[in-house]
């Protein structure tokens, strides 16, 4: 059934106010923001353009995403530098990282557990354990039984700490579900953790909220019209934003494009900055298709328009403290 916006009043042409936001899922480990695009530099490391850029969007923080032992290193490395925070685990399609390492899965685990438990104070601080989960979308990398037995023992580490997760769920929800009540994550409480990047269903999204998960979304989370009752099911209590950059672009060719489209010009020069492709790239200007924080703000749109009885301040800073009372970032309540 096709998603149909009606605007209850015009959209603006101009915005103003303060808009804030917080990257809970921002893949600044990535080459690509330093200029390597497959191996190869491609043009000038541009990093901290990206984050200049994203400063003038709003983004008042992030938590840069640990996606296996080497990455949580560098993401609270990161953190640590510029003020941010990190996610510490392992992709479920990294899962065999778990038996390839020396020493075994419990050594791997180990290493994790010594990471997190050197970086669970003051700045550049782990804040949740993760990315982890189950992708049987791309069990080529990792096997169905692999991933399982390693999601199992990084909730271990959760408990442990008592810090939120942060979940990747891809074709796996009854799978994904049923490890996590195994393992007490079955009824809602405080700081359960967040399943990011959503792609799943609305049943899918009501389940995992009345299990007491946040649900965040990002542009992935908006590409189809089923995509967009889903992300228009989440509970404002429950939602929260992300870009999952350089990953899940915003394009033209998403369902949530029509919606995109009544920006005002104001926000949109912020959020999507004009962009160059790769031969011709300019320092100060984003390279084009990759993504980058500054186009949280866009995603933050695209669900104010689904609830347009909701001003977009509101769901900005109803978001906002979301992300403060889960993750734990009282800092930031002033920023």
């Amino acid at each position: 059934m096709p998603v149909t916006v009606i605007p209850s009043k015009p959209v603006p042409a101009e915005l103003s106010g303060t808009f804030r936001f917080i990257d809970i899922g921002v893949n600044l480990t990535d080459a690509v923001f330093h200029g390597i695009h497959h191996g190869k530099r491609k043009h000038e490391d541009d990093f901290e353009a990206v984050l200049d850029r994203s400063r003038l969007a709003g983004v008042r923080s992030m938590i840069i995403t640990g996606g296996s032992l080497r990455e949580s290193k560098t993401a609270l490395s990161l953190a640590a530098q510029h003020g941010f925070f990190a996610t510490v685990g392992c992709h479920p399609t990294r899962s065999k990282e778990f038996d390839e390492y020396p020493g075994g899965p419990e050594a791997y685990l180990q290493a994790l557990d010594s990471l997190i438990s050197a970086n669970l104070h003051g700045k550049g601080r782990v804040v949740a354990i993760g990315e982890c989960g189950l992708d049987y979308d791309r069990t080529h990398f990792a096997p169905e039984d692999v991933q399982r037995r390693h999601f199992r023992s990084q909730l271990f580490l959760a408990k442990k700490y008592k810090l939120p997760l942060f979940l990747h769920s891809r074709a796996a929800h009854k799978d994904f579900v049923n490890i996590l009540r195994d393992e007490g994550f079955g009824e809602d409480g405080e700081r359960k953790g967040v399943v990011h990047s959503f792609t799943g269903s609305v049943e899918e999204v009501v389940e995992l909220m009345n299990m007491g998960f946040h649900i965040s979304v990002n542009g992935c989370s908006l590409k189809t019209e089923q995509n967009l009752l889903a992300a228009k099911a989440i509970r404002p209590d429950k939602l929260l934003l992300e870009t999952d950059a350089p990953w899940c672009s915003m394009t033209s060719t998403h369902a949530s494009d029509t919606l995109l489209e009544t920006l005002p010009a104001s926000l949109k020069s912020k959020y999507f900055p004009s962009s160059t492709k790769l031969p011709s790239f300019m320092m100060g200007r984003p390279v084009k298709g990759r993504n980058e924080p500054s186009a949280i703000g866009g995603v933050a749109w695209v669900i104010h328009r689904l609830n347009e009885e909701v001003p977009f301040e509101k769901v900005t800073e109803k978001v906002y403290k979301n992300t403060i009372q889960l993750f734990g970032l009282e800092e930031l309540q002033v920023a």
